[in-house]
């Protein structure tokens, strides 16, 4: 019976969904948000936080800070509460009340950008903000979850070894794009080892990490207004850009067989649909992705039909065909 002290020792519940009833063919997915922070940020949010306090970053009267559009809040705002560190999250009015209720009843404050830079959007306008409390109070440690190297290292030492654990013939791993962390651990690892992992890249549709252009999104977690630091865009055998309105299609199909997934899970999984479809019509690869998010904290927008209405029209609530 395992029995922890402290909520982030528990990570990573190493469960995988087999999506054949709803793809109709085989496609495993890791479930990532069965912890206490409810998505893969947990591991990100140890492993950062670690490296700060081995490095003697972490004092007595230190506040952490840190932007993050939701999940990475959640899970720094649980680390900090266990440790009893203030914590300060920047986030911007994208971010769903749910998610920011869960932050305030962990005693986390909330910052919220209610403008985005005309140039780097959201992303820039909250980063821009927490220099200057840096600036303002030396007392600020951002852990910059943009540029830190234990956001990708979590996931080259854990999360892609534990994948190729499990599934030694792996074909294809599809991993979604945010900061890149996940990503960037996952195909460092494959290339590192010398394994023949094809790693697909997931991103939304207006995004620029890879290249394209800027455009409002309304899903937090996946995408990005600013091109991450940590990511290689060179790294990736393929990139799928997911519209918002397929990803919340794939949330409600997967919500309809009992599977209550995040926006950010919603994304992968319509990205790997797509690309499984035109590269593998012969349903012969061994494919898994990595399901970021659970879909508690999306109650009152990718669930709630006139929040979809209101955002993407009636075809939106179009249910998925089956295969």
């Amino acid at each position: 019976m395992p029995i922890i002290r402290s909520p982030h020792e528990l990570v990573d519940p190493d469960l995988y969904v087999d999506l054949e009833p709803l793809m109709g063919r085989t496609l495993y997915v890791k479930c990532e948000g069965l912890n206490f922070g409810g998505s893969i940020k947990m591991k990100a949010a140890a492993a950062m936080i670690a490296d700060a306090e081995r490095d003697g970053l972490i004092r007595e009267h230190s506040i952490l800070i840190e932007s993050s559009s939701g999940n990475l809040g959640v899970a720094l705002g649980i680390i900090a509460a266990a440790k009893g560190i203030p914590f300060t999250c920047v986030t911007d009015r994208r971010c769903n009340e749910l998610t920011a209720s869960v932050m305030r009843a962990l005693g986390t404050r909330l910052l919220v950008v209610d403008e985005p830079d005309p140039e780097g959007g959201y992303l820039k306008a909250r980063l821009d903000l927490v220099r200057r409390h840096c600036a303002e109070d030396d007392r600020h440690v951002w852990l910059n979850q943009y540029n830190n190297k234990a956001n990708w290292t979590a996931h080259y030492k854990d999360t892609a070894q534990g994948i190729l654990k499990h599934f030694p013939d792996l074909d294809v791993l599809f991993v979604g794009v945010g900061t890149a962390g996940t990503a960037m651990g996952c195909v460092r690892y494959f290339r590192d080892i010398g394994a023949a992992v094809r790693v697909v890249a997931i991103d939304a549709v207006g995004s620029v990490s890879f290249g394209s252009p800027a455009a409002n999104r309304l899903i937090p977690g996946l995408g990005a207004g600013v091109v991450p630091p940590l990511l290689d865009p060179d790294a990736f055998d393929d990139v799928v850009l997911v519209p918002e309105e397929a990803a919340l299609r794939m949330c409600r199909a997967l919500s309809a067989r009992g599977l209550l997934f995040g926006g950010s899970t919603g994304t992968v999984v319509d990205g790997a649909r797509t690309w499984l479809e035109r590269n593998d019509p012969r349903r012969t690869l061994c494919a898994v992705c990595i399901s970021p998010d659970m879909g508690d904290r999306y109650l009152d927008t990718v669930y709630n039909d006139a929040w979809v209405l209101r955002n993407f029209g009636p075809q939106a609530l179009v249910p998925l065909p089956d295969r």
